[in-house]
């Protein structure tokens, strides 16, 4: 977010566009199949994760398996 002032008016912008801009870009991501790169973890991980970000051990995104981890401990 940009914050400026001039006066008594406050300027306020985004460095990534507004919610046309950013729909427009998913829209073609969408399109070209563009998508991210990710690491699928289970809850229990979430700490070796945060030590791994910690460590700048990280490739990708850590994406937290919720709904796989709820399996696992309620059998």
């Amino acid at each position: 977010m940009i914050v400026g002032s001039v006066g008594l008016k406050t300027i306020i912008g985004s460095v990534i566009g507004g919610m046309k801009e950013v729909q427009e870009m998913l829209d073609f991501c969408g399109e070209m199949g563009v998508t991210p790169i990710i690491e699928t973890i289970p809850i229990d991980y979430v700490n070796e994760a945060y030590k791994r970000l910690q460590n700048n051990d990280v490739r990708y995104r850590f994406v937290i398996d919720i709904e796989n981890s709820l399996k696992e401990s309620v059998n």
